[in-house]
């Protein structure tokens, strides 16, 4: 049984839409025994040329698919390109002794593929992350019978339906009917809109000079009273703070109390004591 397709010239969707749809539509459909016999070929044998012939003949199939989503806004070329994409996967993957049709096999590797890349480029802002949230975006669409926002009752039915939270539905919502705006505005523009861009009032101060030095300063004079009050302190005092507190490895009461041959409880008091000390000799700087 001859399953040779005639050889033809195919552009790509990008180059000339039209042109590329036209030749696609001009590729017969493959027979049930054909597309079989094909199959095997490739399955079996890894018969590359069978693989482009099943290819070829279901490229009008992916057009039919990427038409339905037109409303997102970005070019059926790149929709189309994405879909045949999905279809090559599904061709290399099919195994034609499970008894179904590329068709309905290749089906959710177009889909998939075509989701994909509206998830990336439909906003600037990555839109939908989790299984929940491409659920809504993919099906809020149709199921939106106006153009007003939903009611709390169409909201209900539709979480219901999609199995999803009410107030996932109305994040979602929420989502698409926003619009992406520019961080910086156009250099040189005079609307009002455009200067009052998000870049001139989310400032970071966390790099201001200003702050900065005001910041070391402060620090400056804190670790000069500290150093002060500490030489108000006896030598013990003095000795027991700097280890417990100041240095990189402290120390516990255990073991300055087995330096000092005296209790924990003891070096705890003179701690205390020498904290409150310091502490008044501070509030005294101050």
């Amino acid at each position: 049984m001859g399953t040779e397709l005639q050889t033809i010239t195919l552009a790509t969707p990008g180059k000339d839409i039209e042109s590329y749809l036209s030749c696609v539509h001009a590729i017969p459909i493959l027979t049930p025994e054909q597309e079989k016999e094909l199959a095997l070929k490739l399955f079996e044998n890894n018969d590359l040329e069978a693989a482009r012939q099943l290819v070829l003949s279901h490229l009008r199939f992916v057009v039919h698919i990427s038409r339905s989503y037109s409303g997102y806004g970005l070019p059926l070329a790149d929709i189309i390109q994405e879909g045949n994409i999905g279809l090559m996967k599904a061709v290399d993957r099919f195994d034609p002794n499970k008894g179904v049709k590329i068709v309905s096999f290749a089906v959710h590797w177009i889909k998939a593929e075509i989701h994909e890349y509206i998830l990336k480029n439909w906003r600037m802002v990555k839109i939908a992350t989790t299984k929940a949230q491409r659920k809504l975006f993919f099906n809020l669409r149709s199921k939106k019978k106006t153009l007003d926002w939903f009611t709390k009752e169409e909201a209900e039915q539709i979480a219901k339906d999609l199995n999803v939270q009410v107030k996932d539905v109305l994040h979602m919502e929420n989502r698409l009917t926003s619009h992406d705006s520019s961080f910086d505005g156009p250099v040189g523009s005079d609307d009002e809109s455009d200067i009052m861009s998000p870049s001139q009032y989310l400032e970071d101060k966390s790099f201001s000079p200003e702050i900065l030095v005001a910041e070391q300063e402060v620090s400056d004079h804190n670790s000069e009273e500290l150093y002060m009050a500490l030489a108000q302190l006896d030598e013990r005092s003095k000795d027991i703070i700097a280890r417990r507190y100041l240095a990189d490895e402290k120390e516990t009461l255990h073991d300055l109390a087995d330096e000092y041959q005296i209790s924990a409880e003891r070096i705890r008091q003179i701690e205390n004591g020498a904290l409150k000390k310091l502490k008044a000799a501070m509030s005294n700087a101050a």
